[in-house]
């Protein structure tokens, strides 16, 4: 049951999930990585994806673990689960990653493993790549390039776009119709991104790719949402079509000592507001976003990483959703691609710095909104702000809270017409979205 807050509002139901939500999500990504390194158990969280109302999933295709003896391709782990997902109704991404010590100078079979170096090793790569794509284009048309090569001190700028050319070429010419995302990169630094891609644009390889992957973790949710804004910019300013991806990224929900956002006392309170914050936040700002694990997964001599949507024990052992699955669930119900943007149409009165979207779905309008001004915190409290909106005015006003799905009546009182304006005054506004909108736009369970 989700955590909810007093609002001091008539409480008129609750959210119910859009079982089609899948149908219209193709903004919405979900990770399901590291089965290549057995890391995680698909078998056993599988059927809890379909209800997320997310349709495609990112998988890693794991060198290592398909060529075990030189020349020879083992793709029957990976022939497991993509076609599990494809009768849950799921399309898959294949990541080409990582390399492959049975090879002198393969490169790292894990997270920040250099490059294969070596000639032997780099037609080994080339032929692992082919066999790949030739083994799967019929069942998957998406595939991007190594997972964080920036984040290994062997891999040079130069290297890492030239690797990205290598690898894409390949798969462009054996699956001409897919779709193929560039780059993977751990960080969102604007400067390397456009040095990146100037690099790309002067060997004539821009057209290669379809969209371009990055990652990038703030404690503060926003300012990476920010950071997916700069990118954006950086592709508009180079003439390079595509489409920007957040292509991972996602909360811990108890303070750990390793990994991304580590150090900090992060509950599945606080995992759930910055969730929701980050990814709404990249779909308002019109980046596609991938939420950042489907399930706990036990990296081996590191320690579990707790960015899963499930619990998971060191067995891989579903222990129960957390509450930023059910979250998760209300955000892909209300952000999708029936969404349009609107600029200019609403302002919030409000004490602290806030995020605020509006948009519209047919002749239906909404805003979403948050206080942007810190890291979630692990307290459940709401305050009031006013919210002015111009030309938007609604029938049965409602707000939803997005983190419990709770559906709030607006009363008439709180409903005061001013000129151009309608005012929404004592609207709650706290560190997790919610959103205003008619009551006909939802469904209610």
């Amino acid at each position: 049951m989700a955590q909810e807050m007093t609002i001091q509002l008539p409480r008129i139901g609750t959210l119910k999930h859009d079982p089609q939500a899948a149908k219209y999500g193709s903004c919405w990504m979900l990770g399901c990585e590291t089965l290549d390194r057995d890391f995680a158990d698909f078998q056993k969280y599988k059927n809890y994806l379909p209800a997320l109302g997310i349709p495609l999933i990112r998988l890693q295709a794991g060198w290592a673990k398909t060529e075990k003896t030189k020349g020879q391709y083992d793709f029957s782990w990976l022939d497991r689960i993509v076609d599990d997902a494809m009768e849950l109704g799921l399309k898959c991404l294949l990541e080409t990653d990582y390399g492959n010590p049975i090879y002198e100078g393969g490169g790292g079979w894990d997270l920040a493993g250099g490059f294969p170096t070596s000639e032997e090793a780099l037609a080994a790569w080339d032929a692992w790549v082919e066999h790949l794509v030739l083994h799967f284009r019929d069942r998957v048309d998406e595939w991007a390039m190594w997972n964080e090569p920036d984040i290994s001190k062997e891999n040079s700028m130069d290297a890492i776009v030239d690797f990205n050319i290598r690898t894409g070429t390949i798969v462009r010419k054996l699956a001409p119709n897919s779709k193929i995302a560039g780059f993977s990169l751990a960080h969102s630094d604007a400067a390397y991104f456009e040095k990146c891609l100037s690099q790309l644009k002067a060997k004539g390889a821009d057209g290669l790719f379809d969209s371009y992957i990055y990652h990038g973790y703030k404690y503060n949710p926003d300012e990476a949402s920010d950071n997916g804004v700069k990118l954006k910019t950086v592709l508009a300013k180079l003439g390079i079509r595509g489409v920007l991806r957040q292509g991972e990224n996602g909360c811990p929900s108890e303070e750990t000592q390793k990994f991304a956002l580590r150090d900090y006392p992060w509950t599945e309170l606080s995992q759930a507001k910055w969730d929701l914050r980050r990814f709404i936040g990249d779909f308002c700002t019109g980046v596609h976003s991938s939420v950042f694990t489907a399930c706990d997964f036990n990296h081996i001599g590191r320690q579990i990483n707790r960015k899963g949507l499930l619990m998971a024990d060191e067995n891989h052992d579903v222990i129960r959703p957390k509450l930023v699955y059910g979250a998760i669930q209300n955000m892909t119900t209300l952000f999708n691609d029936l969404l349009e943007p609107v600029v200019g149409t609403g302002a919030i009165r409000y004490e602290k710095q806030t995020q605020f979207f509006t948009f519209k779905k047919g002749e239906h309008k909404l805003a979403v909104f948050w206080d942007r001004s810190a890291t979630p915190s692990n307290e459940i409290a709401a305050d009031s702000a006013d919210i002015l909106m111009r030309d938007f005015a609604f029938s049965e006003p409602v707000i939803v809270d997005v983190l419990s799905g709770g559906v709030y009546q607006v009363p008439t009182e709180s409903v005061k017409n001013c000129g151009e304006f309608t005012v929404y005054a004592g609207i709650p506004c706290a560190d997790t979205p919610f959103v205003l909108c008619d009551k006909s736009l939802i469904d209610l369970g």
